[in-house]
């Protein structure tokens, strides 16, 4: 790779996408390890400039994928497509891509100044210029006045920061994060998170983020590539993945979920009227894929539901709900923005409700064993193969 010119590759010829092609294009990658495929048959396109996240539990094959881009792993099948020409069998060094780590292995006899130059002299970079790039660096993620330091003279999130700067130090086609903000507490790691989707934005630089926390992928991915069993299960935006999951499986590891599984249907008009073991009869909004004769489910997003002690207040609203459950509150969670309720209907089943908590005391909050009315409206509602 050069660093003076960003978007060639090691031998200096133009790797830049043609106009309308993906940067990235994998196609059918896997990766065996003895009898254990972990990652099978992924394929996947990723723009110029996007910061994509692959989210998944562990084990399902994320980290391996963002090993092989990085060349620290080989696929045994497939493609993979960096600017149009295959990088698949290129050594790591020969990659307009560098890579930050999940525990940024820092060299910890250098300094903050020598640690983000290590690359830059390793790639024979003139002095002069590389003391020009460290300053860039230095300025870009903060760190004016540390230059000097250890690591072990800095905190959790500056060393974060050293290992950013050096992975943006030589100026990579496609940066690749393993899960950079595992280390950090709650409100830095949030701090941080802010922090690295402004700098994308400003670099226009082509993020690829690892993480098996749902919140963190959907606060800073444009696009998110959900993983399951070294497959791709869906890919979408955030609010794609949320709002219209394909699968019972995503719809539960991405975000809060009700889900009763369904025993009948009957088609009423542009909608269906669902029977369901646990909460009767429920009416949905047409799905946009037809319903199967298998097994499916209704899913309700908690802070769809609406509670209330008599129901809605209007014969508007009760027309617009339909899907009224009596029950009371067997369990509550103050979670300061919201307060999440388990309602027990009387039907037998476990309801999830998301409030949000509008005023400052609790004049309007729900009691303990109290008697509620949850409600919802067909469109609340998603019909999801089980």
């Amino acid at each position: 790779m050069t660093d003076e010119l960003p978007g060639t590759d090691v031998a200096g010829r133009d790797a830049r996408p043609a106009a309308g092609e993906p940067l990235l294009r994998i196609e059918g990658v896997a990766k065996t390890f003895g009898t254990f495929r972990a990652v099978d048959g992924v394929s996947l396109e990723i723009k110029a400039g996007e910061f994509f996240a692959l989210l998944g539990p562990s084990g399902c094959g994320k980290t391996t994928l963002l090993r092989m881009l990085a060349g620290f792993e080989a696929p045994d099948e497939g493609r993979m497509l960096l600017g149009g020409k295959d990088i698949a069998q290129a050594l790591p060094h020969e990659r307009p891509i560098n890579m930050m780590f999940q525990n940024y292995a820092l060299f910890p006899h250098l300094s903050v100044r020598d640690n983000i130059a290590f690359g830059l002299k390793r790639a024979g970079m003139a002095r002069a210029d590389i003391a020009t790039r460290v300053a860039e660096m230095v300025a870009l993620v903060k760190l004016e006045g540390l230059e000097k330091r250890k690591p072990d003279q800095l905190s959790g999130g500056q060393r974060q920061r050293v290992a950013l700067a050096r992975a943006l130090a030589r100026r990579p086609q496609l940066l690749l994060l393993d899960e950079p903000l595992a280390a950090l507490d709650k409100k830095l790691r949030e701090n941080t998170q802010g922090e690295l989707m402004e700098l994308q934005r400003r670099l226009g630089m082509t993020f690829i983020i690892v993480t098996h926390d749902q919140e963190e992928a959907m606060t800073m991915a444009s696009r998110i590539g959900v993983m399951k069993s070294g497959k791709l299960a869906q890919v979408g935006t955030p609010r794609e993945l949320y709002e219209a999951p394909r699968s019972r499986w995503i719809a539960e590891f991405v975000g809060d979920i009700n889900l009763f599984d369904a025993e009948s249907k009957l088609r009423d008009g542009h909608r269906l009227v669902i029977g369901t073991r646990d909460a009767g009869a429920l009416v949905v909004a047409e799905p946009r894929e037809a319903v199967g004769e298998g097994k499916f489910s209704v899913a309700i997003r908690p802070e769809k539901v609406k509670l209330s002690r008599r129901g809605p207040v209007s014969a508007a609203g009760h027309e617009t709900a339909i899907n009224l459950l009596d029950g009371v509150i067997a369990d509550i969670c103050y979670l300061g923005g919201t307060t999440t309720y388990k309602v027990k209907l009387d039907t037998g089943g476990m309801l999830q409700a998301s409030v949000a908590n509008s005023a400052r005391l609790d004049v309007d909050a729900y009691s303990l064993n109290q008697h509620v009315v949850a409600w919802f409206t067909p469109d609340d509602c998603v019909v999801l193969p089980s």
